[in-house]
């Protein structure tokens, strides 16, 4: 390798955030046992929040954002893994606290490390990403709690988002009936094609009943708010919500009805710690039964150099499908 290599780098100076590609060397880059040679990556909201003020994504400066990296192993310290696997990192903080994907190269620690399963590639783990890793996690428990493709509809809101819109083809791909609610118009055809059966509005918390009519038996949700008290009401019988994200808000209010007299549930999904032996289990999934024959249809494939330029239309939500970084293209 050569000695120096470009990573796009967010500093922070006098309260002021600044980003820019900087030439780096493998002694800039945090500890770790594993130098990875990143073949691809990705850009999730997150990664784009932390290129701007005031995100509190980032803990410390300078940093390299990426929480997602997909690559070949260049050298290791540990015998876990040797030069040339090919390998997947997200979670423990990558791209947040230490340095990411967004590099040539990247050294992490052997154990936030998942070999790349067998019937993936490199880039097709990069579609996926942690949106998808996250809504493969979240069918994982809404199916062990459960969830049955003979009992009534799955919702999934956010669905033209990352996780909404992976989850979407995840569910249609096993056999669920899928319901996609989105606050965006003129995309229904877009979700039904994707596996949608139905696609509804947005769901608003305008029903002021203790409960709501049993409507769905399990719910993705990346939304969050207010509104998720709605969706609580209207769960079946023992039915579940398993809460993803919080993109309109962190608290909302619920009576107790629903869980004492439904038996319904809401399971929390953490992405970032999960233990490593369910994180393989997960990725082997996404590899075989929950892959979609129609997983390339939804990326967007952009050189190293185009980042920025994505990274804005990431931030302002006019980008569309899942905007994947070749670092060789």
């Amino acid at each position: 390798m050569t000695n120096t290599f470009k990573a796009f780098v967010v500093e922070e100076q006098d309260g002021k955030v600044t980003n820019q590609y900087k030439e780096i060397s493998i002694d800039d880059l945090p500890e770790g046992e594993v130098l990875i040679k990143v073949k691809y990556s990705g850009i999730n909201y997150k990664d784009a929040l932390a290129t701007v003020e005031n995100s509190k994504i980032v803990s410390s400066y300078p940093m390299v954002p990426g929480i997602d990296l997909a690559g070949v192993v260049e050298h290791s310290d540990t015998h876990a893994f040797e030069q040339g696997d090919e390998v997947i990192v997200t979670g423990y903080g990558l791209g947040t606290s230490h340095f990411g994907g967004f590099s040539e190269y990247a050294r992490v620690k052997e154990e936030w490390i998942v070999p790349l399963p067998k019937d993936l590639t490199l880039e097709e783990a990069m579609i996926y990403g942690t949106a998808g890793y996250t809504a493969g996690l979240a069918i994982e428990k809404l199916e062990h709690d459960g969830l049955s493709i003979e009992k009534k509809d799955i919702l999934v809101r956010g669905a033209t988002g990352g996780v909404g819109t992976l989850a979407i083809m995840m569910l249609d791909s096993i056999g669920f009936d899928v319901v996609a609610s989105t606050g965006k118009s003129g995309v229904e055809d877009k979700l039904k094609a994707l596996g949608a059966k139905e696609v509804i509005s947005r769901i608003t918390n305008s029903d002021h009943k203790a409960l709501g009519k049993r409507t769905w038996q399990g719910v993705i949700d990346p939304v969050g708010g207010e509104s998720l008290s709605q969706i609580v009401k209207q769960l079946d019988y023992n039915g579940m919500v398993a809460v993803i994200g919080m993109t309109a808000g962190t608290n909302f209010d619920s009576s107790v009805f629903p869980f004492i007299l439904r038996g319904t549930s809401i399971i929390g999904i953490d992405s970032v710690y999960t233990e490593m032996r369910q994180r393989k289990h997960i990725w082997r999934r996404l590899a075989k039964d929950l892959k979609p024959n129609h997983l390339h249809d939804i990326k967007k494939v952009i050189k190293f150099n185009e980042l920025e330029d994505n990274i804005k239309q990431v931030l302002e939500h006019t980008n569309s499908g899942r905007v994947v970084i070749d670092f060789e293209a």
